[in-house]
This record gives C-alpha cells, sequence and structure tokens, in this order.
C-alpha cells in the first residue's frame, strides 16, 4: 500500500511541476524572453499545453473572467496538494 501512495505522491509533485514549467514558459513568451519560432522552445511549449491543458480547461471554464490573469494554474495546484493530504489522511487511518 505504500508504494502506491509513494507513486501517487511522485506523479502529483511531477505533474506541479509541469504546471508551474508551463506558467514560466507563457510569461516567457508573453514577454518575448523566448521565441516560439524556436523548434526546440516550440516542442516544450506544445508538450506542456498538450500536458496541462485537459486538467486546466474545465477550471478555465469555471471561472469568471479576471481580464489578463489566469489564476487556474494556482487552483488546480492547491486541488492536486488538497488531494494528496487527503489520501494519505485517509489512507493512513486504515493502516
Amino acid at each position: 500500500m505504500r508504494s502506491i501512495l509513494w507513486l501517487i505522491d511522485n506523479i502529483i509533485t511531477l505533474y506541479v511541476y509541469l504546471l508551474i514549467a508551463s506558467a514560466v514558459l507563457s510569461w516567457l513568451v508573453a514577454f518575448n524572453v523566448v521565441n516560439v519560432r524556436n523548434p526546440i522552445v516550440s516542442q516544450i511549449g506544445e508538450f506542456l499545453y498538450r500536458v496541462t491543458e485537459p486538467a486546466l480547461r474545465p477550471i478555465r471554464r469555471i471561472l469568471p473572467n479576471l481580464g489578463g490573469i489566469d489564476i487556474s494554474p494556482i487552483i488546480l495546484v492547491l486541488g492536486l496538494f488538497f488531494l494528496r493530504n487527503l489520501m494519505f489522511e485517509l489512507l493512513a487511518g486504515m493502516v
């Protein structure tokens, strides 16, 4: 049981890192620090978009329009941390 918890914890942590990388890349593109015409940057951006967008899209539909500010990654990270802590509390009570 502990190995399953460890695996789920690591998957959630990895996904949080991907969300942070996606947010940072979007800021770098918005401020013209990196060029999306660069093939490597384009591939990284496409990968991060395909990995994170399915989880962020439902949150963006629910949130009201806040102008140019997108807080959906923050909400998703908080939700993932909550889910991880809840999972540990529930399964720790069973052991």
